[in-house]
């Protein structure tokens, strides 16, 4: 009877066992064929997000909704491996894909604890949830896992499964795969994360928001210990290394993005163009993308244009109404510090708190915690702000300027010592280029990008007033007019009947100096001068001109307001237009973004700008010259040869103003520097240094374009919404001194250039007053340089007198002058 029950048990036993055999071969006979290709994984496109770097590889941009950053499995550390092990799988090495062992396991911690710590899928079965099925719970689901994590198995070592699932996984915060999670909670790659933090991360992939270290620390804490536990039982750690893991604080926090280079207009503006090559693709194909960025010059831009509005600011005076005051009782430092957190936070500024005022001094909290000293020297300047144009009196205590509990902002000087600040009310822009590529090489849109992403240099369209007269000027020089040529700075008035009343324009300073040359007009700014130039050249033929230097004759007035600078220009359309002066008369055109990557590494685009050839070995019939006659003033737009160039040769910029042109409006502008407008930028001792000041009506505007032969610069400062900068607010003293400050680190051990005088041209004598040649016998004669045809006349006996003087003079004194 005890025989026949055990036979009869035995045979259930086997039949069940064969059944099930038999069940799941028909279920693998069905679903096999339906199950997706493993050779998927190892060719799997992971999401990762569009990163953009300066062109010495620094990051300036991250953009995509998942942060993913893949890495191989020889880049895991091996710590980490363990942990992920004794927390996810500890069988992984030895199992085929699924465990029974572990499933087991996880089934009894289910009855005896109400949970399961391991969980009962291995990292293979994840690995196949994760790249090719739904997380819904079904039976069909659930047997596919099986099928295809024994299919993995097959096909993929442990390796390469293991560098799949740590790239694949979610971690909470957007992060997606272990390195992103080690920059999202410890601001670190995950090779400089300690066991703890290491323990920390893999405790995620259970529950990404239990476990979170940042939401929910107190869980994420037991997590973290269980799992060093674990490890330590499997022999991965020892029990010194346990004791010293689990006293270690959790001190995990949000870390967002890491950009290494503040250029957030320069990422938008390429993060735009991404998205118009390649849709939202742009956001999860892992592209990288180089910008023409020079971080050097990029660092040097943000901080003159930061020190350049903190001086202006302080010019005006301490605005006061924007500050907050906590009433009552301070509350604790932890409550402070909270509050002070949530302060925007401003370029180059720390929020801080005002704890205590001295006579001379304020103690204050910034948000790390850190109490710091406002010495006398910081708070001093702090004159009540009334208007553009008035101050309060000069304070004589600190108590005059803060009292306790105001929140204010403060700014650390280079020598560690702070200063009372305030969010500025100005703003600023700053483009700077190559002038032989068009390469940008920094660009500042404007302070503050997380409250305003105006892009001033590219977006705000505004008056450059005298800042754009050189291009009048080098019309002017085209069209038979000499440096030399004289026109009345004289009072003059226009009667027009669209006016309300008649145009009287004056000069800036109010003055007036009777008939001056071209060449001292334009450094000295002579608005009457520049009007009464246009007026002679007209309108149209001076617009049909300057559309060459890459303006739109749509934002060109067809008046005599054009003149003083009425159009309505960018910064970055002024800088393409002095590049032509700085590179010897040709049009390049700017760009931003130098090469595209692909997520293989790969270059899948390269930028292939048209380039000045000077000096290039390129043969001179293969340079695109300018189509028109300069000479003919009726002419319209310039239109350019087409000529191909040489198999494997740059492509060549157009010629667009005459090199004769170029050489003498480079050496006007010059003369703004030596002894003009823009006197202060002589500061920097180079003599290659030429550019102009710009200001516009009541100081709305105050700008400065400047270069030498491998950089151009433009400054501009104001107001979003137009109103004063205040009386004697001009350029020179706004927007130069930011110029300078960029111009100085910019330019640092480069070698003076000059450029060099062409054929054709020679150097005069002249009369100061009349512009005419001067007598052998005149003493306060001065030299001159002209087109050899528009040269002034001079008598045999003269002309006789010149050569002997010039024999024994030489270039030497051409390029003294010039």
């Amino acid at each position: 009877m005890i025989r026949d029950t055990k036979n009869k048990a035995l045979s259930l036993f086997l039949c069940s066992i064969c059944g099930s055999v038999l069940i799941f071969s028909g279920l693998f006979v069905y679903f096999q064929p339906r199950l997706p290709s493993i050779e998927t994984l190892k060719e799997i496109k992971l999401q990762t997000p569009l990163l953009i770097y300066s062109n010495d590889g620094k990051l300036i941009g991250e953009f995509g909704e998942k942060r993913r950053t893949p890495i191989l499995y020889e880049e895991i550390p091996p710590s980490f491996i363990h942990a992920i092990l004794a927390a996810e799988d500890s069988r992984f090495m030895q199992h085929f894909g699924i465990d029974p062992i572990g499933l087991s396991r996880a089934v009894m911690q289910l009855i005896q604890t109400g949970q399961m710590q391991t969980g009962g899928s291995t990292i293979t079965m994840q690995v196949a949830r994760n790249y090719f099925l739904s997380r819904e719970k079904t039976f069909t689901r659930k047997f596919n896992e099986i099928l295809l994590s024994i299919q993995i198995e097959q096909q993929l070592t442990k390796q390469e499964i293991l560098e799949l699932y740590v790239n694949k996984i979610y971690l909470g915060h957007r992060s997606y795969g272990i390195e992103a999670a080690a920059q999202v909670y410890y601001g670190k790659p995950i090779q400089d994360l300690s066991i703890a933090q290491l323990a920390m991360i893999a405790g995620l992939p259970k529950a990404p928001s239990s476990y979170n270290p940042i939401s929910n620390p107190s869980r994420a804490l037991i997590r973290r210990n269980w799992i060093l536990n674990r490890m330590r039982n499997l022999g991965y750690i020892d029990h010194k290394t346990f004791e010293q893991a689990i006293k270690t604080p959790v001190t995990a926090r949000y870390h967002g993005p890491q950009t290494e280079l503040q250029a957030p207009h320069v990422a938008e503006m390429i993060r735009k163009e991404m998205i118009r090559r390649y849709g939202l693709s742009a956001y999860t194909d892992g592209y990288q993308v180089y910008s023409t960025l020079n971080s050097k010059y990029q660092q040097a831009a943000n901080q003159a244009v930061l020190d350049g509005l903190e001086s202006y600011h302080r010019r005006h005076g301490y605005d006061n109404s924007g500050v907050e005051t906590l009433v009552d009782t301070l509350p604790d430092h932890s409550t402070l510090i909270q509050r002070l957190r949530k302060k925007p936070q401003l370029d180059g500024l720390e929020a801080a708190v005002v704890l205590s005022t001295l006579p001379q001094s304020a103690q204050c909290l910034i948000r790390s915690g850190d109490e710091v000293d406002l010495a006398w020297d910081g708070l001093k300047w702090a004159r009540p702000y009334i208007s553009a144009n008035r101050r309060g009196p000069a304070p004589s205590s600190a108590s005059d300027i803060l009292k306790p509990g105001d929140l204010i902002y403060i700014r650390q000087q280079a020598d560690g010592h702070w200063q009372l600040s305030q969010k500025t009310r100005a703003q600023a822009a700053l483009i700077s280029m190559n002038p032989n590529t068009g390469s940008i090489e920094a660009l500042v849109g404007g302070t503050n990008y997380q409250q305003s992403h105006f892009n001033r240099v590219t977006q705000a369209t505004r008056q450059p007033g005298s800042n754009f007269k050189p291009f009048i000027y080098t019309a002017a020089l085209s069209n038979g007019f000499t440096a030399a040529s004289l026109l009345n700075d004289a009072p003059i008035v226009f009667e027009d009947n669209n006016l309300e009343d008649s145009w009287r324009p004056q000069n800036s300073s109010g003055k007036f100096g009777g008939p001056t040359r071209l060449r001292k007009a334009l450094y000295q700014s002579k608005n009457l001068i520049s009007i009464r130039l246009l007026k002679t050249l007209t309108p149209k033929v001076a617009i049909n001109y300057v559309q060459r230097f890459g303006f739109d004759n749509k934002a060109l007035p067809n008046d005599l307001s054009l003149a003083l600078g009425s159009a309505a220009l960018t910064p970055l359309d002024i800088a393409t237009g002095y590049s032509v002066f700085a590179n010897g008369g040709y049009k390049v055109s700017p760009y931003i973004m130098s090469e595209i990557r692909n997520r293989e590494n790969e270059t899948i685009y390269r930028s292939t700008p048209k380039i000045v050839c000077t000096g290039c070995s390129i043969p001179p019939d293969t340079i695109p010259t300018e189509g028109a006659r300069e000479e003919g003033v009726e002419k319209s737009e310039t239109k350019t040869e087409s000529t191909q160039p040489q198999p494997d040769a740059p492509e060549l910029a157009a010629r667009v103003v005459d090199e004769r042109t170029a050489f003498i409006i480079n050496s006007m502008l010059r003369d703004v520097i030596l002894r003009g407008t823009g006197t202060k930028a002589k500061v920097l001792n180079r003599g290659d240094l030429a550019g102009k000041t710009g200001t516009t009506n009541d100081q709305f505007d105050a700008w400065f374009s400047g270069f030498n032969g491998n950089l151009v610069t433009t400054v501009w400062v104001g107001f979003d919404q137009p109103q004063t900068l205040g009386a004697r607010e001009y350029g020179s003293k706004a927007a130069l001194p930011i110029w300078i400050d960029f111009m100085r680190t910019a330019l640092q051990n480069q070698p003076e250039i000059m450029m060099k005088q062409p054929d054709g041209m020679v150097v005069v004598r002249i009369d100061p007053t009349t512009g005419e040649r001067a007598t052998a016998s005149q003493e306060d004669a001065i030299l001159e340089i002209f087109k050899i045809e528009n040269a002034p006349k001079e008598s045999s006996s003269e002309a006789s007198t010149r050569q002997k003087k010039e024999t024994n003079s030489g270039s030497d004194t051409i390029k003294q002058l010039f």
